[in-house]
């Protein structure tokens, strides 16, 4: 004990700035990142790891369509004879069927057709489009009773977060509501499986003032608002509180708001 204390006696003691040069490389010593809710968050000279970044607007490709699977099979009835027009997709479908589109069962072959939205190959993912409107178009009254079995492959192609693909639905969408009987009204209890990603990119478009836009079908927010609009006057009474509840920041243009009030007889 003595022989300790006589050695701190005789021991040279470190002048303050090299004392200051230690407790600054101490304090820059990295700290280790440890899970989140653990025993290690407690230890000294850690920090605990911060949640993950999430991109909503990433991308989420679909590895293989049923669409696709059965185009490489050689099931699918028809092919592309030539290019579409852009400016309208509901003129001139570039498409040569093998048999009558009209004699097709409508249950099977309908929603194969509208899987192929979601397809990553831009050539598969054309005959696809092309193929469901032209469908649509020659038959629009077979297209309510096969409508529940359309929602699952909408909502595939709402989910890979592509803007060509989502805008390729909405437009199958516009169709289908301009053209079949009652299925506007149909729809309504489908809003939440399908209006998701609309409030996503519903205010992703471009201001051009007084300017006109002679894209507008290629704007994605200009179509989510055309495809809302379409919806809500087809929709009946209930779509627009249904719309409401998945878009917030819509607004009815049915029944707008702000209306001159009547003035009264005196």
């Amino acid at each position: 004990m003595c022989s300790k204390t006589d050695e701190r006696a005789k021991r040279l003691h470190a002048p303050g700035r090299v004392c200051r040069e230690l407790l600054y490389l101490r304090s820059k010593v990295p700290k280790r990142e440890v899970p989140a809710f653990t025993y290690q968050s407690l230890q000294p000279n850690t920090v605990v790891k911060p949640p993950p970044k999430i991109d909503i607007f990433k991308r989420k490709p679909v590895k293989e369509t049923v669409f696709k699977i059965y185009f490489n099979r050689g099931d699918i009835p028809c092919v592309m004879s030539g290019s579409s027009n852009k400016q309208d997709p509901t003129k001139e479908r570039p498409v040569k069927w093998h048999c009558v589109p009209e004699e097709l069962d409508y249950c099977y072959f309908l929603p194969i057709f509208v899987d192929g939205l979601a397809d990553m190959d831009s050539d598969t993912r054309l005959l696809a489009v092309n193929g469901a409107i032209d469908l649509i178009m020659r038959s629009p009254k077979k297209v309510l009773p096969v409508l529940p079995k359309l929602i699952l492959p909408l909502k595939r192609a709402f989910q890979t977060r592509d803007k060509r693909i989502i805008i390729s639905a909405l437009q199958v969408i516009q169709l289908m509501v301009r053209l079949g009987p009652c299925v506007g009204q149909a729809l309504v209890p489908f809003y939440r499986q399908l209006l998701a990603v609309c409030n996503l990119y519903k205010n992703i478009n471009v201001n051009l003032g007084e300017g006109i836009d002679p894209d507008r079908n290629c704007r994605i927010g200009d179509v989510i608002e055309d495809t809302l609009k379409l919806l809500e006057y087809c929709g009946g009474p209930n779509a627009f509180i249904n719309i409401k509840y998945m878009v917030p920041t819509y607004e009815s243009s049915v029944f707008p708001k702000c209306e001159a009030p009547e003035p009264r007889e005196a």
